[in-house]
């Protein structure tokens, strides 16, 4: 199955596939190692903002094809837009993939640099092969950072190496980037999809409203004081508490079972039995 604009050529860019709740999407066009044209930016934002509506789908893994993660920005093929268009389009992508209500996973072969690392890092969790290889390559080709870059880079390794990667644009292998807290797991290329498969439908069995509610926090909390912390805490600790999985995680517990977790809106349901 495949998912972008009407015509042939969009449809080939971009893949995707749902399995047990999780939704693949492929970046495809590995002759040019997956880099980004404005046809691929189109298509990716419409494929983040479906997956962010479709309730079937508990998590989401992005991935390249050929071979490569992504390359960054397709700066190779003619763009007539206006800058502010171009960017407008990377902005989009870049705040629905971090507001996306599922876990996301970053499945990493190969290179992935400029936007398309940022694009890896957009993501809850990354994993790498021992061959994959990473560079902020913006200062190589006369750019600054984008696609949330800026913002990404500080949190997750301090200003100092930060400022490294990007003003050096350094090429670094998986196990650099691990060290550097930029990379999850590290994973063997030929153990690398079963990998993802099993941790992605991991994801996608636990309770869904539960994880939104803690990637928003986690991802809101760096940027708060700790008592702005602890009244979001409060609030979304109410509404999982009115979804039918806390009891059915408590019921599972003293049956010894695995839970079965839906985020169904279990006061609704009260509502509907006190009608009867």
């Amino acid at each position: 199955m495949t998912l972008g604009d009407n015509d042939i050529r969009d449809e080939q860019i971009l893949l995707t596939e749902d399995r047990n709740g999780v939704r693949t999407l492929t970046l495809h066009r590995p002759h040019r190692k997956n880099a980004i044209n404005r046809e691929l930016w189109a298509a990716l934002r419409e494929a983040l903002d479906a997956a962010g509506r479709d309730r079937d789908v508990r998590a989401l893994v992005l991935t390249g094809a050929g071979g490569a993660f992504c390359s960054g920005a397709d700066i190779a093929t003619p763009d007539p837009s206006h800058p502010l268009h171009k960017l407008r389009a990377l902005t989009d992508v870049a705040l629905l993939l971090h507001e996306l209500p599922i876990p996301t996973i970053a499945k990493v072969h190969g290179v992935a640099v400029g936007a398309g690392w940022n694009l890896a890092l957009g993501c809850d969790l990354v994993v790498a092969t021992p061959e994959s290889r990473f560079s902020q390559i913006f200062t190589r080709r006369g750019l600054s950072l984008d696609l949330g870059g800026s913002w990404l880079l500080p949190k997750l390794v301090g200003l100092q190496q930060a400022k490294r990667l990007a003003l050096l644009a350094e090429t670094i292998d998986a196990e650099r980037a691990h060290a550097l807290n930029l990379v999850t797991w590290v994973v063997d290329e030929p153990e690398l999809d079963a990998f993802v498969v099993e941790l992605a439908e991991r994801l996608a069995a636990g309770p869904p409203v539960a994880l939104a509610q803690t990637k928003a926090l986690l991802n809101e909390g760096a940027d708060r004081t700790l008592r702005d912390a602890l009244a979001n805490e409060a609030r979304a600790q109410g509404v999982n508490f009115a979804t039918a999985d806390a009891p059915e995680a408590f019921a599972a517990f003293a049956s010894a079972r695995e839970p079965e977790f839906t985020g169904r809106w279990a006061i609704a349901r009260q509502t509907e039995h006190n009608d009867d």
